[in-house]
């Protein structure tokens, strides 16, 4: 069977009810965490901690990865705007010329800063419940790919982050952005990111015991946002002033994970080692 470009033309929102509007993006985000706490509610069981430790972790959790990435999105991509305009930062709206506002949603939310807001709410419950910094990162991380890919596929619900235009049979032409067929970066991104779930999960299973100490943290970072690095090849760029950079944003933001990934797994692959031979 030969494929042919697809025509990408969905209705961000799914439904309005009484002025409220759903939207396919706010459901695939909380689905893809509601989804994460519930495997790490078996993970849990798994290492024999408290059901209170997860209520609170998935608590600063989500508030962490939420205000982080609206945070990253502000700062990182458009603080000339935001530094203007700072009441739009945390408030669903945006205000019009004429003086009032219109209900907008949160136009913004950036992986890198949700990736940083996650790790301070994580330090935040570790302080909280003293359940050890170094083995609440890993448990989370066996998950964190389940939630990334339910992001990107509200992106692509959204028609936002678009790839690069693309000649390939499977381009994607997204009616709300132009008629050029063009790749389904977000596709690709969350295709990853599930592979990157399945690959946690294995490692959990088999490895366990050989691997602690932030080595699991370390691996997922490494693989997410090196992921994230490669694809950005092929987007177009969010904003105008990456156009005269040569790497845009997204990649330069990556490579402080990716190294920060790699040093997690050295030093948590020699803790372990060294932890185990004491043992014997």
């Amino acid at each position: 069977m030969i494929l042919t470009q697809i025509n990408w033309n969905p209705d961000p929102e799914i439904v309005n009810i009484l002025g409220l509007s759903i939207r396919y993006y706010s459901v695939l985000f909380l689905s893809g965490i509601l989804l994460s706490i519930t495997v790490l509610k078996w993970i849990f069981k798994e290492e024999k901690l408290p059901e209170a430790n997860l209520e609170k972790l998935s608590m600063y959790g989500v508030i962490g990865i939420l205000l982080g990435a609206r945070l990253g999105h502000c700062f990182f991509y458009e603080p000339g705007y935001y530094f203007n305009h700072p009441l739009e930062i945390l408030l669903p709206i945006q205000f019009t010329s004429n003086g009032g506002f219109e209900f907008t949603g949160y136009r913004g939310l950036a992986s890198h800063g949700g990736a940083l807001g996650l790790i301070i709410a994580l330090f935040v419950y570790s302080r909280k419940t003293k359940h050890a910094m170094l083995d609440t990162i890993d448990l989370i991380a066996v998950v964190t790919g389940l939630a990334a890919g339910f992001i990107r596929l509200a992106n692509l619900m959204n028609s936002e982050i678009v790839g690069m235009p693309s000649t390939k049979p499977w381009a994607f032409i997204f009616k709300r952005i132009d008629n050029i067929p063009r790749h389904p970066a977000q596709l690709y991104e969350a295709i990853c990111y599930f592979l990157i779930l399945a690959f946690m999960l294995f490692l959990y299973k088999t490895k366990r015991e050989q691997f602690k100490n932030g080595v699991f943290f370390g691996t997922v970072l490494f693989l997410i946002f090196a992921a994230r690095f490669f694809i950005e090849f092929i987007k177009e760029n969010q904003v105008a002033f990456e156009s005269s950079m040569q790497f845009n944003m997204g990649q330069l933001l990556s490579i402080p994970y990716i190294i920060v990934g790699l040093g997690f797994v050295t030093y948590g692959i020699r803790k372990t080692r060294k932890q185990l031979s004491l043992q014997v």
